[in-house]
């Protein structure tokens, strides 16, 4: 199948309407069959539980096209899992995780000729997404939803690619209280919207926020995890119960243990240490690993020795090596790669 004409090269992370998405119901106990459609228009009653009360989950994902020509997803079954988990918590009936894999390779293989090549830079972004579609005005779950997964080619997070982001210490907390954590509801997303704009309008790409309890621990930023190097070489990320569980993340520290045979712990990172780290940067799936050069904390600034031009050196390998593994030119570890039929 021909790639469809697009300058891969020069993609931001938008959106772009593609040919094919899955769509399935939940109606009376139990999900339709499901099927792709060629019609992104979503028809809802003015009254939708999605629309009262925000009652949605989603999830993102990738696709890439590997060195030697194979379209592939990463690790597939853990966003099946984090989706079944937000979902109970919001009430919402689980999408079974095999078709949830199921639904993304019919993506997927439908959507193959918006894949990107090989060496583009660019990947196909992968939205599921559920929501409660009918009618409810009291403050109690819908009794009908809909599990969807659209896609569209993407290119870096951030604008710069590998330059080192400026961020802030936000005043802001990341979100409303969501109890277990692995929760990643538009909600949550939405709560952020004022700080992020606030902070971009301020010169900044991102927020850094910190526990709302204390304000004196590192959380995460508006859509991804933090990830740290110490000036000895240990890899850090911070642990709390109020952040996102990133695939990626879970996926870096394998890495770095298993692959660069580095030092790696999830553990509560006070504020004040870092100052004292070499290499930060913010990981997830969008992001991949953003590094970071510089945090600003109400004026005063952090600036990281790995400075201001590029990647810290170990951040650097931790970077090729996991996307080394994602796009086929280094060994996975068993089921981290799913190939697309």
């Amino acid at each position: 199948m021909a790639k469809k004409d697009i300058n891969w090269g020069e993609l931001g992370f938008g959106y772009i309407q593609t040919d094919y998405r899955y769509v399935s119901n939940w109606k009376d106990g139990a999900w339709d069959d499901g099927a792709l459609t060629t019609d992104a228009s979503v028809v809802l009653n003015e009254c939708a539980g999605v629309l009262q009360y925000a009652q949605t989950v989603f999830e993102g994902l990738k696709a890439y096209t590997t060195e030697d020509g194979r379209i592939v997803t990463f690790r597939p079954d853990l966003n099946a899992e984090r989706l079944e988990q937000s979902a109970k918590r919001l009430e919402i009936p689980a999408f079974p995780q095999e078709r949830f894999i199921d639904a993304v390779k019919q993506v997927v293989k439908a959507n193959a000729d918006y894949v990107p090549p090989f060496g583009s830079g660019a990947t196909l972004y992968l939205r599921p997404y559920m929501f409660g579609s009918n009618p409810v005005i009291g403050v109690k779950p819908a009794t009908e939803y809909q599990f969807r997964i659209f896609c569209t080619p993407v290119g870096p997070y951030f604008k710069g690619g590998a330059k080192p982001l400026t961020i802030k210490v936000s005043d802001y907390d990341r979100a409303a209280p969501c109890g277990t954590g692995n929760i990643k509801a538009g909600l949550n997303y939405a709560m952020s919207l004022h700080a992020i704009v606030t902070a971009h309008d301020e010169g900044y790409a991102e927020n850094m926020y910190l526990d709302s309890k204390t304000r004196t621990n590192v959380e995460e930023t508006g859509g991804a995890n933090f990830l740290f190097i110490t000036k000895d070489g240990k890899v850090v990320t911070p642990k709390s119960d109020t952040i996102l569980p990133s695939i990626t993340r879970r996926s870096l520290i394998y890495v770095a243990q298993h692959y660069l045979g580095l030092e790696a712990e999830e553990r509560v990172v006070p504020f004040e240490e870092v100052k004292d780290m070499a290499e930060c940067g913010l990981c997830g799936t969008a992001a991949v690993i953003s590094p970071v050069g510089k945090i600003v904390d109400h004026g005063k600034e952090i600036c990281l020795p790995s400075g201001m031009n590029e990647m810290g050196p170990i951040t650097k390998k931790l970077y090729d090596t996991l996307t080394g593994i994602q796009m086929g030119r280094i060994e996975a570890p068993e089921g981290w790669i799913y190939e697309i039929g």
